[in-house]
């Protein structure tokens, strides 16, 4: 019960590797603070992690909307609450040929995969420094170790995010505070939808993992105060097979595994 007084906030709390994750800190005492912009949806995963006997507060939050993104610290405080633990999960995708694909969209993705990261880590780390305690996940992939054809913006903000988490890392190493990278590959969630990639290759013809397998590697990796985490074997030796390749004959095998199923 030795967290039972400390909060752990998690975006894209409601579903998949998210809600997966907020299940792992309410096992171990950990209050919460969700995040999510559907609030129905956000207050029936509310009701669910408080049977494990932890205080959870719903904020209902558009991250795609740097004013929403901007309010969560000062929303935290008025509760009078120190964040021990953020997670930055929230995240989205976009398929399709870069030159076909809808410029808005990839902005909203920038949007939400890099800058509402950015705002969070900033305000949140530094109450972490100034007390010398707290821990930091972010959801990277393991796309961000390769250049991504029918991705390319996606790969590029997961690229970032796993580059800033290494620098924060070392900025921090003096310090009690860890900053974790979770790189997990195809996985069982809603992402392949809401990007509307159902006719890759990737998803048609590749197992995917279980998210809440997922959360738990992260979960241990962050706990044990490693940088990052690849999760899963398969995807452990992608990596190491993509580290062995040029940039650009990682593209080229890449752009075989995600171009469409009906595409010679």
């Amino acid at each position: 019960m030795a967290n039972h007084k400390k909060y752990a906030l998690i975006t894209g709390a409601s579903s998949g590797i998210g809600f997966e994750l907020a299940k792992l800190f309410a096992q171990d005492h950990y209050n919460l603070i969700i995040i999510g912009r559907d609030k129905e949806k956000l207050n029936k995963c509310a009701n669910e992690l408080g049977t494990y006997g932890v205080e959870v507060i719903s904020l209902v939050k558009d991250l795609f909307k740097r004013e929403d993104t901007l309010s969560i610290y000062q929303a935290v405080k008025s509760h009078g609450i120190e964040v021990e633990v953020l997670v930055n999960d929230a995240g989205q995708g976009l398929y399709g040929e870069f030159k076909d694909t809808d410029l808005s969209k990839e902005l909203d993705m920038i949007e939400l995969n890099i800058s509402a990261v950015v705002i969070l880590t900033k305000d949140f780390l530094k109450d972490m420094v100034n007390r010398n305690s707290g821990m930091i996940l972010n959801l990277a992939s393991i796309a961000s170790k390769v250049p991504g054809p029918w991705q390319s913006v996606y790969h590029g903000t997961k690229a970032f995010i796993l580059s800033f988490s290494e620098a924060l890392t070392e900025e921090v190493k003096e310090t009690n505070i860890t900053v974790t990278a979770l790189l997990p590959g195809v996985t069982e969630t809603d992402f392949f939808n809401k990007a509307d990639m159902n006719s890759s290759k990737v998803v048609k013809e590749q197992d995917k993992a279980d998210p809440a397998k997922v959360a738990k590697d992260g979960y241990t990796a962050l706990l044990a105060g490693k940088d990052k985490v690849v999760s899963g074997l398969k995807n452990k030796l992608q990596v190491g097979m993509t580290n062995l390749l040029t940039d650009q004959a990682a593209a080229h095998l890449m752009n075989e595994q995600q171009k469409p199923v009906d595409k010679p």
